[in-house]
């Protein structure tokens, strides 16, 4: 089980040692700092698990090369049924040492190194430069590991402090120096959560705290312990941004937790699905939601954060991208495929496609599911639906709805609430804890990016036939390759399909990621699919595809859209007056028919003589003066 924040457990706020007192909710946590001098309520993602100054360099499975990186992955492999294993004890480290050809403070070495990170990484050889740093004596080490095997994983419970007093005294007595007691608290927060509570709390609270409820998926026992990823193409025609003109549908990728059908994470693109998507929406899974929400005005939870221990993902080839087994092998994350001919493996994501599509089906622009739903209805005509506005309303329908309506596969039970008891515990069982937050979010969406290997060239780098320049290249234009000489160094680019006006250089002297934007800035920010478009545009016509056309083409498409967009204004006005004409034509009608008036019978008065009562003539009675 990946790292998290219970009581009880040693963490780092603002670069101090604290031991976790209590959990507040899904978000917060009552501290005390080691020091002793303040208690403090503070919010989750402000915690980490090693102080920065001490955490591993910052080698990446960027930097390393293939040979490299499998080393790395086997050193994992060789540890991770020590970290698993519940009944873990010295015995097995030496057998795991002399099944593996290497030594028991190696492997302690390498535990603490992976227990500090959880990144695989922490695991590649150091460069030459690293050499020399500091590194606790063995006979430090030693003496730690005894006395937290002999000393504080018993039923009295000696707390952490007292199991340094005995380690402190223990160096005196053997006249070496005694190690720090935040190097103490790392190590006890090292040890397997199993292997701590069974033996300080006995058989009885492990199982409640540790015993896997019984589920219809294997394995799928806590939050994030089976994360399932699926897609499908979303019934519905969106607009664009610009002009808000029909392009198609858009494909959804989503991450749902088997535990609780919590959904994780989406990724909504006009791409077909793949590495690329599914990597995004597990990077979205993975981090902390606050800021997705307040950026959409949305006012409700979505808790769910953290890596998931195992990926269960389509067995398509384009879920097997060397990106995507690269990132998830960096996070520690087990990749599972589904079966071939079991179509129903995930049938978790396939009943929250179901419950999304009937709900979006009222939305305008649906394409309904089937011919016989649509009926007459004008997809095209009624779309009004961009891909950003999409995203907004799939985020309100899982926060508000999905996530608070009763789960046929939990019982009936709300998927927030069952993740709450899971995580927080009730009257029947603890809870599991918090996960512990991924510090640099932005770099763990850029390793989950669609990456690429480009050379650096005087004038920048040229992805797709687009230049993109940034003063930090300069060091390392024409620069060879360290492990061929004779060949140019490539180097790592990462890429946001919605706005390619920038590439991520990864720097391998910082390990971190630097923006590189277009050569020439004045053109405009574009997307991917703007991008392919323009240049499967240019293939047809047999033109010279170069950065000048593509955006030449960019530009005349958007016009075009521009002039349907006026095309289809005055069309609508001309209908429109049309629809009024006809209007005032049938209301004119409509009123001569009310206001005609029947031509009345006339009786024919009899003729009178003469003697008759004399006639009254018209103005008979007027005077005209003389």
């Amino acid at each position: 089980m990946n790292k998290r924040i219970l009581p009880g457990q040693l963490v780092y706020w603002r670069n101090k040692g604290a031991v976790v007192h209590e959990l507040k909710g899904l978000s917060e946590a009552l501290i005390r700092t080691i020091d002793g001098e303040s208690t403090e309520l503070v919010h989750i993602s402000d915690l980490s698990m090693s102080p920065k100054s001490e955490r591993a360099s910052n080698a990446s499975h960027l930097d390393a090369n293939q040979k490299e990186w499998d080393i790395a992955v086997k050193r994992y492999e060789i540890i991770r049924p020590l970290l698993e294993n519940p009944n873990r004890s010295v015995s097995d480290i030496e057998e795991a040492a002399e099944v593996s050809g290497t030594s028991v403070p190696t492997l302690y070495r390498w535990m603490k190194k992976y227990g500090e990170t959880g990144l695989v990484s922490s695991l590649l050889r150091p460069a030459r430069s690293d050499k020399g740093g500091s590194r606790i004596d063995p006979e430090q080490e030693a003496i730690i590991n005894k006395h937290i095997e002999s000393f504080y994983l018993r039923k009295e419970r000696p707390n952490v402090q007292h199991l340094f007093e005995r380690i402190e005294s223990n160096c005196y007595e053997l006249g070496i120096p005694a190690p720090h007691v935040n190097t103490v608290y790392r190590r006890v927060n090292s040890l397997d959560e199993h292997v701590a509570v069974k033996k300080r709390l006995g058989v009885r609270s492990s199982k409640q705290q540790f015993q896997p409820l019984r589920g219809a998926f294997p394995g799928a026992n806590f939050p994030n312990a089976v994360v399932q990823v699926d897609h499908t193409k979303v019934d519905l025609i969106i607009v664009d941004e610009q002009h808000r003109l029909p392009i198609g549908r858009p494909f959804l990728t989503i991450a749902i937790d088997v535990a609780t059908k919590m959904i994780t994470g989406f990724r909504i693109t006009l791409d077909p699905p793949g590495a690329s998507s599914a990597g995004l929406c597990i990077a979205h899974a993975i981090m902390r939601k606050e800021h997705w929400l307040a950026r959409r005005n949305i006012n409700a939870e979505w808790p769910i954060y953290g890596k998931m221990e195992k990926l269960h993902m389509d067995n398509a080839k384009e879920f097997r991208g060397l990106m995507l087994e690269r990132a998830c092998n960096e996070y520690g994350i087990i990749i599972e495929h589904r079966p071939k001919g079991q179509p129903n493996y995930g049938p978790h994501v396939e009943r929250a496609f179901r419950t999304f599509m009937e709900k979006k089906h009222s939305l305008p622009g649906t394409t309904f599911s089937s011919v016989k739903d649509k009926l007459d209805y004008d997809s095209e005509g009624k779309a009004c639906m961009t891909l950003s506005e999409l995203e907004t309303w799939f985020t309100a329908f899982i926060v508000y709805y999905y996530h608070h309506k009763p789960h046929r596969g939990n019982n009936n039970v709300p998927p927030i609430e069952l993740y709450n008891r899971m995580i927080l515990g009730d009257e029947n069982r603890p809870g599991i804890g918090l996960p512990m937050p991924i510090e640099d979010e932005e770099t763990l969406r850029l390793h989950f990016s669609p990456y690429f290997e480009r050379t650096v060239q005087r004038d920048g780098v040229v992805l797709d036939n687009i230049k993109y320049y940034s003063p930090i290249l300069r060091k390392w234009v024409n620069a060879k390759d360290p492990d061929q000489p004779g060949k140019k160094r490539k180097f790592i680019f990462a890429r946001d399909p919605r706005d390619i006006s920038q590439l991520y250089f990864w720097d391998p002297d910082t390990s971190t990621y630097a923006p590189i934007p277009y050569f020439n800035n004045t053109r405009p920010a574009i997307s991917i699919w703007e991008l392919k478009a323009s240049i499967k545009d240019l293939q047809s016509g047999r033109s010279e595809i170069n950065e000048e056309m593509i955006f030449t083409g960019i530009a005349k498409m958007r016009d075009l859209e521009e002039e349907a967009v006026e095309k289809t204004r005055l069309a609508k006005q001309q209908r429109a007056s049309e629809k009024r004409k006809r209007r005032m034509v049938e209301r004119r009608s409509h009123w001569k028919d009310v206001h005609k008036q029947e031509t009345p019978a006339v009786s024919v008065a009899p003729h009178q003589s003469d003697d008759d009562e004399d006639v009254i003539q018209p103005f008979s009675d007027i005077q005209l003066g003389e």
